[in-house]
């Protein structure tokens, strides 16, 4: 039996190789968990991802478009943004929601946590429902150019069942959140 609790990893060196405000880039050095030389580079994230799902009382949501950099295509997501490790991550999910729909909410559940691309970096991830909502103009960052849908949570859920939705976060957030709505949880 393997111990769990145990690193089987050894650093033999480690050298930032970049580093700005967003995230910062480590080669190390290693003996890999087989007993062999290796590298691994490492992607450290300086926020928390943080992914918001709000529902109205007839369980309609929103997804956020945008063109995403890095995949050079438009992706339709939940409501996404980041956090710092030292802030309250729930004020920065109100923050989120107000600034890209438009909407603050009475009532907060957080749904899960989650480990976004855990081969390569070490970034977090937090996914929160959002009720009782009321509705403002939202209020995008001077980067954002962003369209908002609002859609039936089960016309969203197929979109994920069916693929066209993609983003981790948001795969993950509408799965969990079918599972707790059909156990009468929400």
């Amino acid at each position: 039996m393997i111990d769990t609790t145990k690193n089987p990893w050894k650093t033999l060196k480690s050298e930032v190789k970049y580093d700005n405000p967003w995230i910062k880039i480590t080669e190390h050095q290693t003996v890999d968990a087989a007993d062999g030389d290796g590298i691994y580079g490492v992607v450290h994230y300086k926020n928390i991802a943080i992914g918001i799902i709000p529902l109205d009382e007839d369980y309609n949501t929103w997804l956020v478009g945008q063109y995403r950099y890095p995949l050079k295509q438009y992706s339709w997501e939940i409501c996404e943004g980041g956090g710092l490790h030292t802030k309250d991550l729930l004020e920065s999910a109100k923050r989120e929601l107000l600034e890209e729909l438009g909407i603050k909410a009475g009532k907060w559940n957080k749904i899960m946590d989650i480990h976004l691309s855990n081969s390569v970096s070490d970034e977090e991830g937090v996914i929160y429902i959002a009720k009782e909502l009321s509705y403002f103009d939202p209020e995008p960052e001077d980067c954002e150019v962003l369209q908002i849908k609002k859609i039936p949570f089960n016309d969203v859920y197929e979109m994920v069942m069916n693929g066209e939705l993609t983003d981790s976060l948001t795969v993950a957030g509408i799965l969990k959140t079918k599972l707790l709505i059909d156990k009468g949880e929400i």
